[in-house]
């Protein structure tokens, strides 16, 4: 794993014992925010499983929390229907498969949290995953998540965003003076002119823009990464690239979600004095 400011080691295997705020006696939580449909279930499920390997509890907001359905991962992302022989490449791979198999089947959306009930003080950290396709437009434009995004930035806990997760967090505007890497040009444009023949802008967000273009706009300084497409995992960090500037942690696409979960939970570990309690799910 490529990381600045430092790497962060392997995560441990289960079981792992609960963390706890040792000024609350509380289990560290963390809020994953999702949309209705369309997220990359990558980028969500492995960075949901790093965390719970390190005893840190993950729930799950979205648009309408309990009134809602459970949200739904991109399906091309998850089966590769309509990639053809590009799917080997593209969709998630075996370890991303099986973290979403494991999230959907876990009770974590039995409890969801509406975008408008978040409230910063429940949670000791922030995950921003992200997914390209059109059903992701109104996560990142939700003004209600980004308030609450602004809000958790201003109190110093850590904040974990990847992929298109960065463009709502520059959208929230927390990422002025801050060194983030996201999507990079070179991967967007290469998915697009691999596909755009039969599947037009889908790996185009949107139009006449590119996730490194907006984000570029509203931060400190940009970092690509090296160019490759190699994904990492929890064996093999070494392919991810991770970001981290304080208590603010980016990750770029898929291949560095165990790289970027586990830098997640670490700086939220490192944020409180912690103890070890009998974990929980």
């Amino acid at each position: 794993m490529t990381m600045h400011a430092g790497a962060s080691p392997p995560a441990a295997p289960l079981p792992t014992p609960a963390q706890t705020n040792e000024e609350t006696g509380k289990a560290l939580r963390c809020v994953m925010c999702l949309p209705e449909k369309g997220y990359d279930p990558t980028e969500s499920a492995v960075a949901w499983k790093m965390l719970r390997e390190k005893g840190i509890q993950v729930v799950a907001a979205s648009p309408r929390g309990q009134e809602g359905a459970a949200p739904q991962a991109d399906p091309i992302m998850v089966d590769g229907q309509g990639l053809y022989l590009l799917k080997w490449s593209l969709r998630a791979d075996a370890n991303g498969r099986a973290a979403y198999q494991e999230l959907v089947e876990s009770r974590t959306f039995d409890n969801l949290v509406a975008y408008k009930d978040l409230k910063v003080e429940d949670f000791d950290g922030l995950l921003l995953p992200g997914g390209h396709c059109p059903d992701m437009k109104p996560y990142l434009e939700d003004e209600t998540l980004q308030r609450f995004v602004s809000d958790f930035a201003k109190s110093g806990k850590p904040i974990g965003a990847i992929c298109h997760g960065v463009v709502l967090a520059a959208r929230a505007g927390i990422l002025a003076g801050k060194r983030v890497t996201a999507l990079p040009s070179f991967m967007e444009d290469t998915a697009v002119w691999l596909t755009k023949l039969w599947m037009g802008d889908y790996y185009r967000t949107y139009k006449g823009t590119t996730v490194q273009k907006e984000v570029t706009e509203k931060c400190g300084e940009f970092l690509p990464g090296p160019r490759g497409f190699g994904r990492d995992s929890k064996d093999n960090l070494s392919p991810g690239f991770v970001v981290r500037d304080g208590n603010l942690i980016t990750g770029r696409w898929p291949g560095d979600a165990h790289s970027f979960g586990i830098a997640l939970a670490d700086a939220m570990r490192s944020m409180s004095a912690v103890k070890e309690t009998t974990a929980t799910d």
